[in-house]
């Protein structure tokens, strides 16, 4: 028996190549999926059931693609808001044999209506389960979130609660293998391993210390989570299942002057570090670092523009398009070749954005000067743990939709954690026409470290 675990990087989600015996199944499989086929051949198995264990909000399926590179089954659970066209409909109690191994399917409801748990078992080791692939129901040290459908918020948190237990029952010994792992928007405590057990998570896990289903119910609706508008897209695109994704991995390496001509009608991101981004940049760029692309795209760009980078090489080109593909983007006509340096020589304008520093920040919160604002754009749980008196918060993904809120004429400094979100931000005020902008580089980090009050 094999049992790999297939990572997408950005998004953290975490998709499963398993088998046995010549025969193998993936669990939710993600939308570049040709590397499910190369790790099957590899083992001498052939592909004969992909599963899904909910409905992803956050990235496109590749189920419906690998099915037709194998000639798969897919099993998908109840559905209540449609049906999935391509997959057939499991149950509770269901079995499917791959090989000596057997998959029996838990309905875990809660994080969505059609959330299926996959109880994995040995027939030559019958005593209890291998494994339980828990999708977004159960999370290592976190458990999924149930915001989903707000007017039922208290009936689908306890439903949760109850797919819980029932997946704790398989016993100590199941290896977890959850949909997500830290850094996944599904879950906001998830630890930084990538492997444990029922038993250790039923130690560990903070939330299923709480053993009472409405005190678990209380915490459940009390969390704040992002929704970023692309969820949407992919809920609708995860119904009719998505298409291939281009053969072409690499965009077009497109010189000074073939990109200028292609500014007009598309978006720029700017995938190098944000210090490249603050020291030059080209006007109107998203600045976007590479490895925040899967955060930030769903927020800040619309699926239907075509998109221009500016990368430092080819190969960070090619990890934005795949990052960009795996949530539904498909429009990257190119990047600019040979970067800014090429841009500049061609005699093309570029702009910069000043960076402070703890000192400077401190004297400005100090002098209250009503022509400056301090904006910070972290999250709502992180403001709520600590912020800047005086700070005015709007989240950096949200910030394009209350541009009209802010007057361009005020100077901002721009903050987050650290600056890298705050360079993002930066970079939407400057595409909207704000010219007194800056970026806190260090942020609230540089900021507790140097001892300065906050208050939450």
């Amino acid at each position: 028996m094999f049992l790999e675990t297939i990572k997408s990087q950005g998004l953290a989600h975490l998709s499963y190549l398993f088998g046995a015996d010549g025969e193998a199944a993936v669990v939710d499989p993600r939308r570049d999926c040709e590397i499910y086929v190369e790790k099957a051949r590899v083992q001498g198995c052939r592909i004969r059931h992909i599963f899904e264990t909910h409905r992803n909000e956050d990235l496109l399926s590749g189920a419906a693609i690998l099915a037709r590179l194998t000639g798969a089954a897919v099993h998908h659970g109840p559905d209540a808001d449609g049906e999935v066209v391509y997959a057939r409909t499991v149950r509770e109690g269901d079995c499917l044999g791959v090989g000596p191994l057997e998959v029996r399917v838990l309905e875990t409801p809660g994080h969505t209506d059609d959330s299926i748990s996959l109880a994995l078992f040995d027939r030559n080791q019958p005593e209890g389960a291998v494994a339980v692939f828990t999708g977004d129901a159960l999370f290592i040290g976190d458990v999924g979130r149930t915001d989903f459908y707000p007017e039922r918020a208290r009936e689908v948190a306890g439903l949760l609660y109850d797919s819980l237990q029932r997946i704790l029952a398989l016993g100590d010994q199941a290896i977890v293998c959850p949909a997500h792992g830290t850094g996944s928007v599904c879950g906001g405590g998830l630890a930084e391993r990538e492997f444990s057990t029922l038993g250790h998570e039923r130690a560990n896990n903070p939330m299923l210390q709480i053993a009472n289903r409405e005190a678990f119910i209380d915490r459940k609706v009390a969390e704040h989570h992002l929704q970023p508008p692309y969820f949407r897209a992919m809920e609708q695109g995860n119904l009719e299942g998505a298409s291939a994704m281009a053969r072409i991995a690499t965009p077009a390496p497109l010189d000074a002057a073939a990109f200028e001509k292609r500014r007009a009608c598309t978006a720029t991101l700017d995938l190098r570090g944000i210090t490249a981004w603050l020291g030059g940049h080209l006007p109107a760029s998203l600045a976007m670092p590479v490895a925040m692309v899967p955060a930030f795209a769903g927020w800040l760009l619309d699926p239907a523009d075509d998109l221009l980078v500016v990368a430092e090489d080819a190969g960070q080109a090619e990890a934005a398009w795949r990052h960009l593909g795996r949530i539904g983007f498909d429009r990257v006509v190119g990047y600019l070749d040979a970067g800014l340096p090429a841009w500049a020589a061609g005699g093309h304008g570029f702009g910069r954005v000043p960076a402070v520093n703890t000192a400077c920040v401190a004297e400005r919160v100090a002098r209250g000067d009503d022509g400056w604002c301090l904006l910070d754009v972290r999250d709502d749980n992180e403001v709520a743990r600590q912020r800047i008196a005086g700070s005015r918060h709007i989240y950096a993904g949200k910030l394009p939709r209350h541009l009209e809120e802010l007057d361009p004429d005020r100077h901002y400094t721009v903050m987050c954690a650290s600056g890298a979100r705050a360079t993002i931000a930066a970079s939407v005020l400057c595409r909207a026409g704000f010219s007194r902008v800056d970026v806190y580089l260090g942020s609230m980090g540089a900021w507790t470290a140097a001892g300065l009050p906050t208050e939450d």
